[in-house]
Parts: structure tokens; sequence; C-alpha cells
């Protein structure tokens, strides 16, 4: 496989060992005193550190949202690095979060396509290119912008990857949508059901035989294509009615019939979030004004909604998440709401002016 290099790799790659282990300074205990929650104030690399001794390999979902090196984060960040440096800044920080993931855990990191690219390949080389998951393109402008031009940016990119194979994706619940397309024309006592091709766009010769509609007509599979299905299956869908030939019966291209009630619990999710699934980064700035007193203290913020979606994947209630750019809190405050542990790390002052009174509210229930 090949791997990344860039100037100073050699010592980018020795510092997460490097980094002494220490201390959390305690400062003060809010709502119900839950320790397992973590709101820390400081360096990430440091605080990683300190965490592992105590929450290795006990991560469930890892959401890091880290600078895009696009000149645009809070001054405490250095947001204009060469690739380089941004990329010795990010390898310790990977490292240490992969320490902390559980086996069956996954990590989600948002980026757009300036370093997306770059981040991709460490991630390779960080947690294992067949441990690579998805990228998953949200987009994240429901608008192009009155400032753009050319050819407008509206999305963003969320790479995931996870520990190990023992990670399991959870489906996504079906809307109600999703579930109006499933019909019942032939009262079925099995109940709802969707209809699916029986045909393929590719000729296999085991699967080109005549089949005989209600009305006595024989029909095969047009040139080039084939059944879905062997004559021995095809035989047993038949003979128990899951084979719709039309309210005539006369249809020349019959489907299978799919009931609803033998269907996965969930649909697998896709890797094209668009802005009603997930949010868009003017939700996010309608959430930090609601929170803020009118004010938007946050360029880049996420929306809840995002981190909602991808914590329905990831986790289930009482696994831990870990923020270690939280930013504006907003992972640590879905983690609460969705009755998950969680850890948030930030170096600014606004882990206490912005932070720390949103997720206080939070626990108050005051934000849903």
């Amino acid at each position: 496989m090949p791997f990344l290099d860039w100037v100073n790799k050699a010592q980018a790659t020795q510092v997460a060992a490097a980094v002494p282990y220490h201390l959390l300074e305690f400062q003060s205990a809010h709502g119900n005193g839950n320790a397992e929650n973590l709101l820390i104030q400081g360096d990430n690399l440091l605080a990683l550190k300190a965490l592992l001794p105590f929450y290795r390999g006990q991560v469930k979902c890892i959401y890091i949202d880290p600078p895009y090196n696009t000149q645009s984060a809070f001054e405490h960040y250095d947001d204009k690095l060469e690739h380089s440096q941004w990329l010795s800044m990010m390898h310790p920080r990977l490292v240490l979060l992969r320490d902390l993931l559980a086996e069956d855990g996954s990590i989600w990191s948002s980026i757009d396509d300036n370093e997306a690219h770059y981040l991709k390949v460490l991630m390779d080389e960080v947690f294992g290119r067949a441990n690579f998951i998805a990228n998953i393109v949200w987009q994240s402008k429901d608008t192009p912008g009155n400032n753009a031009t050319g050819i407008a940016l509206t999305h963003n990119h969320n790479l995931v990857y996870r520990k190990s194979e023992s990670f399991r994706p959870s489906l996504l619940a079906r809307n109600d949508a999703q579930i109006a397309n499933y019909k019942n024309p032939d009262n079925d006592s099995r109940g709802p059901w969707l209809a699916a091709p029986l045909t393929r766009a590719e000729h296999r010769d085991r699967d080109v035989y005549s089949l005989t509609n209600p009305v006595g007509k024989e029909v095969i599979p047009p040139k080039g294509s084939s059944w879905r299905r062997p004559p021995d299956k095809m035989r047993w869908l038949r003979e128990d009615n899951r084979i719709w030939w039309g309210r005539e019966g006369t249809a020349e291209f019959p489907m299978e019939k799919k009931f609803l009630a033998e269907a996965k619990e969930g649909v697998v999710n896709k890797t094209w979030w668009p802005y009603d699934f997930a949010g868009s980064t003017r939700n996010a700035s309608a959430e930090m004004k609601a929170l803020f007193d009118g004010r938007k203290d946050f360029d880049t913020p996420k929306p809840e909604k995002l981190i909602q979606r991808l914590l329905e994947i990831a986790t289930n209630p009482g696994d831990l998440v870990l923020d270690s750019f939280l930013g504006s809190g907003t992972t640590a405050a879905v983690a609460h709401k969705m009755n998950r542990r969680w850890i948030g790390i930030e170096m600014g002052a606004h882990a206490v002016t912005h932070c720390l009174p949103r997720l206080e509210k939070v626990g108050a229930g005051e934000t849903g």
C-alpha cells in the first residue's frame, strides 16, 4: 500500500508516544455530577494521552471536526498551515484516538476538499485501509451563497473508519415515504409488499427459461438479460404466491413481492446526505443564534441533525462518544439528548463561555 510522506513525518510519528501521561485537573461538577460525562478544556493532544489509562478501547464513536486549514478557524488554532504541518498536527492525534476506540467502534472526521484527500491517505495509514467504511458526502449548504464564484462549494466530507471488523453499523429507521412504497393491490394476507424486478440486465444461460403467466402466455427474459432467480427458486416463488403478474395477470415482466413484514427493521445508509436529511450550515447557524442570544460566534458549526444521524448509525444508548475538537459543543449536546455518555475536549476559552452553558442547558432539559 502506498504511504503519504511529508516534511518532518518521522518526527510526527513519534509524537504520540512521546507525550507524557499526566492527570487532568478537576474544576467543577454540574447537573447530577455524572463523572462519565467530561468537558475538558486544554490541548487535545495532552488530554487524549491523559484519557488513555482510563478509556483505552472503550469509546464506541469518535467524531472530529478538525481545523480545515482554510484560515477560518478560531484564532487559537493555526488554520493556515502548510500541508506538511497540518499532517504533523493530525497524525499523533489520530494515533491516540485509534487507541481510545473500542474494537467495535468507528471514527467520523468532517473535512472539506482542501485537505480531504491528504486526510484519507493519512487515516488509511493510521487505521488501516481495510478499515475504511465510507466517504459520506454531506450537502452542507442548501444555497450557493451570495459570494459564490465559479463553481459553488456546497458539500463537506465525512471520512468513516472502523477499529476492526467487529463494527456493525445500525440500520436507519424507515420513514413514512419509504413505508408508503409498500402496497397490497391483491389483498395478500401477509400485508403490504414492494414489487422488485425479476430480470437482470445480464445474460446467464442457467437463468434463461420460460414462465407461464396466469392467462397462459409463455414469457422469457428479453435478449441479453435473464431471470434473477434460478428455476427452483422461481418455482418456490410461484407456489408461494410471490410473483406479481399485474392486476389482470397479463404482464410480460413479472415482479417479485417483497413483504414489509419480512423486510429488515431498517434501511441501509447511503453515502449522500442531503441537507433535508442531515441539516445544513444554515440550520447550524440558526441553532447557534438561538442558544447564544442571537450571536453567531462560530464560523463553521455543525447542525445537530448531522451528529444525530451519525450517532444513530454508530452507537446505541449508553455508549461512549468522544469529540476532541468540540467547538461549540454540538457533539456532546446531541449525545446527551440521545442518552449516550460523552467526552468533549476544547482548547479555547469558549469551552467555558459557550460549551459549558450549552451543556448545562441540555442537562436541564432546556434545549430538547
